[in-house]
């Protein structure tokens, strides 16, 4: 029963939007649990969006990932000018472009969940039996889906423990870091909807006889 309280404290923290609240719940073991269950439940939401809106199917993660690297790339440059130009320096200058780092690798990492172009071991699985790469491919769909749910609950509770710390980016007056942390957990979610994506493809493959392994391009089309 302990668990069962555990989320329902958690789901209480959240609706009261409290980060105080949030952070103190999410240090039970509950969390777990819970990071599960929302990680599965949103997987599938997220799926279902991407097959009602093909756009964002194709297109989501790799925008994202396109506007941070410009965002970067324009900072860095305007930086570079401002300093040996105009002699000045912005203080965020060189804190905001990590964050959006992050936000970009954590999105492409998502996309490319996709493209399976993460050490897919191809040429070894082709060699397999048809049983043996349904077997690999579903092992994939569960590892991914137990590291998307450590990243849920893992950045949560780091993101609730920085907003309740009012914790600020360097350089900067009201920009909290938490703004830039919260999204890790949604592109966990993300990977989520890729990974469901990828076992329902497995799936009717194996059943309607069709290619199980392909040949995985980075940067490729979905």
């Amino acid at each position: 029963m302990t668990l069962w309280s555990d989320m329902g404290a958690i789901f209480s923290a959240f609706a009261s939007l409290d980060s105080f609240e949030i952070r103190n719940a999410l240090r039970a073991d509950g969390a777990w649990l819970f990071g599960a269950v929302v990680t599965a439940v949103l997987g599938l939401l997220v799926l279902r969006i991407y097959r009602l809106v093909p756009w964002l199917d194709r297109h989501l993660e790799r925008s994202i990932m396109v506007y941070s690297y410009l965002a970067i790339a324009f900072i860095i440059f305007w930086g570079v000018i401002d300093r040996f130009v105009f002699s000045s320096q912005q203080p965020w200058s060189t804190t905001i472009p990590p964050l959006l780092f992050m936000i970009m690798a954590w999105f492409g990492a998502a996309f490319n969940v996709r493209l399976r172009t993460h050490l897919s071991f191809a040429e070894f699985r082709t060699a397999m039996p048809r049983s043996g790469q349904m077997a690999c491919l579903t092992l994939d769909a569960v590892l991914w889906f137990i590291f998307a749910v450590v990243m849920v609950v893992t950045t949560s509770r780091a993101t609730a423990l920085s907003a309740s710390n009012f914790q600020i980016v360097l350089g900067t007056d009201n920009t909290m870091q938490w703004w830039f942390l919260i999204t890790v957990p949604f592109s966990a979610i993300l990977m989520t909807a890729r990974v469901f994506e990828n076992l329902a493809e497995d799936i009717s493959n194996y059943r309607n006889g069709a290619p199980l392994i392909k040949q995985a391009v980075i940067g490729g089309d979905t």
